[in-house]
């Protein structure tokens, strides 16, 4: 874990310090989106508005394939939510056997079937008494219905519960775990924890995976977010300890370092990130791919990063921070079908945050 604060004062002197910072370095902010009267650069955000409100620690969200609405969990709360694109929300169930952690842990991800329109199958990742979970339930557009566990044995702790999931476009299910604060089992093969899991939909290991068990990419810390690319790569945001946080490109069987690296890593057999902020900057939890770049949350940082990906090569451009310090914690970052846009969760009401119940709001922001 990294990222707690002891005062709200100190966390506003703090993200002050380190925006005055990200200006001196050329990370300047989003113009638009911060007021400062000048014109956004091509291909970044250009506005953004509330589009719905009420929330206490929003965590996953996943558009059904139909576009017609979003789903979105609350992982103290349990509660899983209809919402439409103006903003509408329906409460549609809670997910059964579910617990927190006092920390990270609870109802994390959600992830909808690519085939829901004939299967209805929605899944989730939660904290469960003997650990975290994978789980599939039914959702027919009205409400959840039964419950499968179809993953168990996945370790828990207070915090490092990781907690995405996301379908790849090979029709498998991806999840990342963090290591359940037991460094050592990011390095051990054996281990669900630490890792990157592929399977498939009834929760077995995927054909194809470099183990023959259910591990994709292993030596993650808490990766707390995944998504694709238009070519079909996968991109992990990671928390780091007190050093670096990472913006890691996986690759089925390698390793990402940790326990033995934290960001850059010389080691052999390791796989350097392709970017890394201190843990103040960034502390990233969701990612969503939009528009040539990768869109990262920040919790501790309390802004969005935007990191440009280029289609040729693995290489990626200089990261630019928006929106310093402005909405508080940000967990949620997910891509708008359909348009150049993207729907931004915040986390206020977390321990962290300490914002009154019901604070946490879901903005949309169009990318110019």
């Amino acid at each position: 874990m990294h990222g707690s604060k002891p005062t709200k004062t100190l966390v506003k002197a703090a993200a002050a310090t380190v925006a005055a910072a990200a200006l001196v370095a050329g990370l300047v902010q989003s113009a638009g989106a911060n007021e400062s009267g000048a014109t956004a650069a091509a291909g970044e955000p250009t506005d953004i508005t509330t589009v719905s409100t009420g929330y206490s620690i929003p965590w996953g969200i996943h558009w059904l394939p139909d576009n017609s609405s979003a789903l979105v969990t609350e992982r103290n709360s349990f509660k899983v939510f209809k919402v439409t694109p103006a903003g509408q929300r329906t409460e549609i169930g809670t997910v059964p056997e579910s617990q927190t952690t006092g920390g990270e842990g609870g109802l994390m991800g959600v992830a909808v079937d690519p085939d829901w329109e004939s299967n209805h199958f929605v899944y989730f990742m939660h904290t469960a008494s003997e650990g975290n979970r994978i789980a599939r339930m039914t959702y027919d557009g009205t409400r959840l219905t039964g419950y499968t566990a179809l993953l168990r044995g996945i370790a828990k702790n207070r915090y490092h519960n990781g907690g995405r999931l996301a379908f790849g476009p090979d029709g498998h299910l991806y999840a990342s775990t963090g290591d359940a604060q037991n460094t050592a089992l990011a390095q051990d093969r054996n281990s669900l924890n630490g890792k990157i899991l592929r399977m498939t939909t009834d929760g077995d290991p995927a054909p194809g995976n470099p183990f023959g068990n259910h591990v994709y990419s292993l030596g993650h810390r808490n990766p707390q977010g995944i998504a694709f690319d238009p070519q079909g790569r996968l991109w992990e945001a990671e928390l780091g300890e007190n050093a670096r946080d990472e913006l890691n490109l996986v690759k089925a069987g390698n390793n990402y370092g940790w326990p033995v690296c934290e960001g850059n890593c010389s080691q052999a057999g390791m796989t350097k990130p392709k970017a890394t902020w201190t843990t103040a900057e960034a502390s990233p939890s969701g990612i969503a791919v939009v528009d040539g770049a990768v869109y990262m949350a920040s919790l501790r940082g309390e802004r969005l990063w935007r990191i440009p990906i280029n289609t040729a090569d693995e290489n990626v451009g200089t990261p630019r921070a928006h929106y310093v310090g402005t909405y508080g914690r940000l967990r949620g970052v997910t891509k708008v079908p359909g348009a150049d846009a993207l729907w931004l969760s915040t986390t206020n009401v977390d321990s962290n945050g300490g914002e009154p119940t019901g604070s946490d709001k879901i903005f949309r922001v169009t990318i110019g």
